[in-house]
């Protein structure tokens, strides 16, 4: 510890240098830091400086506590790692010895310097330079307040797939109204399409009926089924969101769900959703038996009245006139307090990678089509056959990783595809008894009781070849390849080239984003990544939250993930919400940006930057105002006015320009040397 009486008028200022261990010590000279920082910055308010092992552990809280109040600080500078992680911890050390914690300021030596230098020597300079930024930058901070918020009650969950569900019935039994979004007829979202659940092989339908029938009967759900939301106003707390109610041409308080209209309806369509076009629907549907809820849909595309103004005979034969072609879509208007995303994912489409022939050679199946292959409700009955709809398959192949792992398509791991992939070859053995390769990269089983199944697998005899499929292609070249489908692959486990003859190859097909994710996104005021799944707040300390105060992510919007990690990520979104619920009220960060309006010119540059949609502009008075509930200080507008109308709390341009200063000082202290020298 170094002391130094600072000069009369100046605030008191402690910095704090933290070793992290070795994370920060093993490249920069933590000690030397602060004694610096004492001699060469006491000019500057600096009256105390430590090093400390573990500044974020409780004594070393301890120790700024103690000084606070010991030395009477005003002001506190910790150079440690990111703000991200422990700018809270440290603020909240300075509330707890009665200081404003907003006259706190982190610096990062760790992630700006001691991970990304090689040069010991070198780092210690740059650590000095932005320790000096940090001083200077805290001199003209100003003591905050947070803002306080109340929290409706009100959750509105959007996507009515496992995770959706799970969110919303959490939420629901604690006592709390939900309105649970989903744009199908029916929930249940892709499990519903499944039959067997990997490893466990318990019926799909089986555990996800009754979840499905508790969120459409529960007293604290609102259902909206075949709707949209079109609108999202408002902030944490407060939101207004406008749903469309799609018109269904089913009055839903006279439909009894008995089924009539589907059966005397003469129009039949190929099902591309539920079926994955393998199966047939009536233009008057429900996607499937357990649908929740019951009610039908009319495919207006599809429905002849709405095409050539005849038949009408779902009408004629409804024993309680629930038939309404005259329906139209509504737009319902509701009041939340907090918001889970949980729309889910798309299945890639395999065409793109040409050269496994799916769309082209007929019995290339997708996991999703193999899927409605193996299910007892499916367009087979069950029945694992080619797509002649009677030929039972005596060899299949199946492809792991089609579309992800892979730089020219997706370069993430899907997670679900390898035991997807043992499931399949488990269904062929029970139901065909065929012969089964599995052509993989890696094997990854990794959760619970994933490799135990993985083992069974192997034990039932399937075959398993490491190594990236080139080609799958029906060109024969000798006679036992005659009318089957050769997969060319190299072994790389023997390394030799393979040609494996069999008659049905499935593709486990990648994870990917929602085709409107980004839309979506915009719509709530959160991010996608590059990849363009959803961006959460932190990806392993607050993975369901998104940097958007009030709304939240559970699922495979935010990355791939299986069935219980998505359940689990559901509830955990739900528990957050309901944190927020039962407190009544949250405290907001103060760092908000505000406008001068006598300087504002009412240009309207910034209005549409928002990416949090926090800019109003009054026409009466023609300036801009910015709600701070909504506001989350990035800056846009700072940056864009051209008046310099709009400021940044805690990012002023003098708190800027003097952070650019002491950055600098150090340079200029070296040159003064240079020059003495």
């Amino acid at each position: 510890m170094t002391e130094h009486t600072n000069p009369e008028g100046k605030e008191r200022i402690g910095v704090y240098v933290c070793h992290c261990g070795t994370n920060i010590a093993g490249m920069v000279d933590v000690e030397d830091v602060a004694t610096w920082a004492a001699r060469e910055l006491a000019d500057r308010g600096v009256v105390i400086a430590r090093d400390y092992k573990f500044m974020c552990s409780s004594l070393g809280q301890e120790l700024i506590e103690q000084d606070i109040k010991e030395e009477g600080l005003t002001r506190v500078v910790v150079a440690a790692c990111s703000p991200h992680l422990h700018e809270a911890t440290f603020r909240k050390a300075c509330a707890n010895a009665g200081l404003n914690p907003y006259l706190c300021e982190l610096v990062s030596i760790r992630e700006q310097v001691s991970w990304v230098h090689t040069d010991k020597v070198a780092a210690t300079e740059k650590s000095k330079a932005v320790l000096s930024g940090g001083v200077e930058r805290v001199i003209h901070h100003e003591p905050l307040e947070p803002l306080h918020v109340p929290i409706h009650p009100a959750t509105l969950v959007v996507g009515g797939g496992i995770a959706g569900i799970q969110a919303a019935i959490e939420v629901a039994d604690a006592g709390y109204p939900v309105y649970l979004v989903e744009r199908e007829p029916s929930i249940g979202g892709h499990m519903s399409q499944f039959d067997k659940t990997f490893p466990t092989l318990d019926c799909s339908a089986c555990i996800l009926t009754p979840k499905m029938v508790t969120a459409g009967t529960h007293p604290h759900i609102k259902l909206f089924s075949y709707s949209e939301v079109t609108n999202v106003d408002g902030y944490v707390g407060n939101f207004t969101v406008t749903i469309r109610k799609k018109a269904r041409h089913v009055n839903e308080e006279l439909c009894t769900g008995c089924g009539i209209c589907q059966e005397k309806c003469p129009k039949k369509v190929i099902d591309d959703v539920y079926e994955a076009g393998l199966g047939y629907r009536k233009a008057v549907y429900t996607p499937f038996p357990q649908a929740v809820p019951k009610f039908p849909v009319i495919d207006v595309p599809n429905c002849i009245y709405f095409q050539k103004g005849t038949c009408k005979a779902c009408e004629k034969f409804c024993p309680t006139n629930a038939i309404d072609f005259q329906q139209e879509d509504e737009y319902v208007t509701v009041q939340v307090g907090n918001i889970i995303l949980a729309t889910g994912f798309d299945l890639f489409d395999p065409r793109v990678v040409s050269q496994y022939g799916y769309g082209r050679l007929a019995n290339v199946f997708t996991s999703l089509e193999f899927e409605r292959l193996t299910n007892a409700a499916g367009p087979t009955n069950g029945e694992i056959v080619l797509r002649d709809g009677v030929t039972k398959p005596t060899s299949v192949g199946i492809l792991h990783c089609v579309g992800s792992r892979d730089r020219n398509y997706n370069n993430y791991c899907s997670v679900i595809c390898c035991m997807q992939s043992l499931k399949f070859a488990h269904l062929v053995h029970e139901r065909t008894g065929a012969t089964v390769y599995n052509f993989y990269i890696d094997m990854r089983t990794a959760y619970k009781e994933y490799d135990e199944f993985y083992q069974r697998v192997l034990e039932e005899g399937t075959l398993f070849v490491r190594g990236k499929v080139a080609e799958v292609t029906d060109a024969a070249r000798l006679p036992q390849e005659e009318g089957k489908l050769i997969i060319q692959v190299e072994d790389t486990l023997a390394s030799v080239q393979r040609r494996i003859p069999v008659d049905m190859v499935v593709l486990s097909a990648a994870m990917v984003p929602r085709h409107d994710a980004h839309e979506v996104a915009q719509l709530f005021g959160i991010s996608c990544s590059s990849n363009g799944w959803f961006i959460e707040k932190h990806p392993k300390l607050d993975p369901v939250a998104t940097m958007t105060e009030g709304i939240f992510i559970a699922g495979c919007v935010q990355g791939p993930k299986d069935i219980p990690s998505s359940v689990a990520q559901g509830a955990a979104a739900s528990a957050r919400v309901l944190g927020r619920i039962q407190q009544g009220e949250i405290a907001l960060e103060p760092v908000r940006a505000t406008v001068d309006e006598s300087k504002c010119s009412g240009c309207r540059i910034c209005n549409n930057l928002c990416p949090y949609n926090a800019i109003l502009f009054h026409e009466d008075r023609m300036v801009t105002e910015i709600n701070p509930a909504l506001c989350q200080g990035c800056g846009t507008c700072v940056a864009a006015c051209p008046a310099g109308a709009i400021s940044g709390t805690c990012f002023s341009n003098e708190q800027i320009f003097a952070q650019i200063e002491g950055l600098m000082r150090v340079n200029f202290q070296h040159e003064k040397l240079a020059e003495m020298a």
